[in-house]
């Protein structure tokens, strides 16, 4: 991109399902608040606009979780795929991983005309998230956004958040995931998703590459996704659903760095900020350090002819 300024989008999704400890509402306003837009600017990057999915006050007169939820996440699909079509990069803040399926939405409809654009995922978590209702043991909606964004359940929560296709599994690689039920796991083995390891993560491995080239052979567009638990839970005191042996934020900063150099990846999404237990902050400087892996991967692309 030579010496140009890069163009961003940040985006806020504030809502939790009603499934996780509602101080997790506030980590998007945290991460905001607490020094990105310093961080931004000593990487030479422009915020173009800051926007959050909020419901309007028709719809907060209306009730129910997937109900609101879709609501919600049609809004966030709204400010992405705006971002992303005046040719701004889009930084998404979310309170946890419910807000994938907006993001997947706001990517497909990011292209110039009508028509969908297929859209691939890197989805960083210590889980699969990829549970059914018939699956799931806890029935949290949390563990279940890659299933609706890839058709597998809670299909109308899908289209009203505006992924009207949903995404088939062989567009997707689940990264640093260590932690899955054993019928989430069934749905796994049963599909296309390939997989970027822990030590794929942690050596900076030739899969990273691998992974990329495929997805962006057989998409129009990438969104990335991190849930802060693919960290080792040293990084993310305070998390409610930590996980032991992950990454660190060093070697996922610089997984990201080599990512985000691919032309197509063009949203990076961060999600779990834990509020509590953290006093020093620990798990806000590993999502800062991803977000310079992620602008210094966008910024070192080769300038378009």
């Amino acid at each position: 991109m030579g010496n140009e300024k890069l163009r961003v989008g940040v985006a806020k999704f504030l809502h939790d399902g009603n499934f996780a400890r509602k101080e997790f509402d506030e980590g998007p306003n945290i991460i905001e608040r607490g020094g990105l837009y310093s961080l931004l600017e000593r990487l030479g990057v422009e915020v173009t606009e800051t926007k959050t999915a909020g419901l309007t006050p028709e719809e907060e007169k209306q009730y129910g979780t997937l109900n609101r939820l879709g609501l919600a996440g049609r809004h966030m699909a709204e400010i992405v795929s705006g971002q992303i079509k005046r040719g701004e990069f889009n930084i998404s803040l979310l309170s946890n991983c419910v807000g994938l399926t907006g993001m997947l939405a706001g990517a497909q409809l990011a292209g110039p005309n009508w028509k969908p654009l297929r859209v691939g995922l890197v989805y960083f978590d210590a889980h699969g998230d990829i549970n059914t209702p018939e699956t799931s043991l806890s029935m949290m909606i949390g563990g279940m956004p890659v299933a609706v964004g890839c058709g597998l359940c809670l299909h109308r929560l899908r289209r009203q958040s505006g992924l009207e296709v949903p995404l088939p599994t062989r567009y997707v690689a689940l990264a640093g995931v260590r932690n899955t039920d054993p019928l989430e796991q069934e749905i796994i083995d049963n599909s296309d998703i390939e997989h970027i390891t822990v030590d794929d993560i942690r050596k900076l491995g030739p899969n990273v590459k691998t992974q990329m080239d495929r997805i962006s052979s057989l998409t129009d567009i990438i969104y990335i996704h991190v849930d802060t638990d693919v960290l080792s839970a040293e990084e993310v005191p305070g998390h409610s659903t930590p996980v032991s042996d992950g990454c660190n934020s060093d070697q996922l900063s610089a997984t990201l760095e080599v990512m985000f150099r691919y032309q197509k990846a063009a949203s990076f999404g961060v999600a779990s900020l834990p509020t509590k237990g953290d006093p020093d902050g620990v798990a806000l400087k590993a999502v800062y350090k991803m977000v310079e892996g992620v602008i210094k991967g966008v910024k070192s692309r080769p300038r378009k002819v």
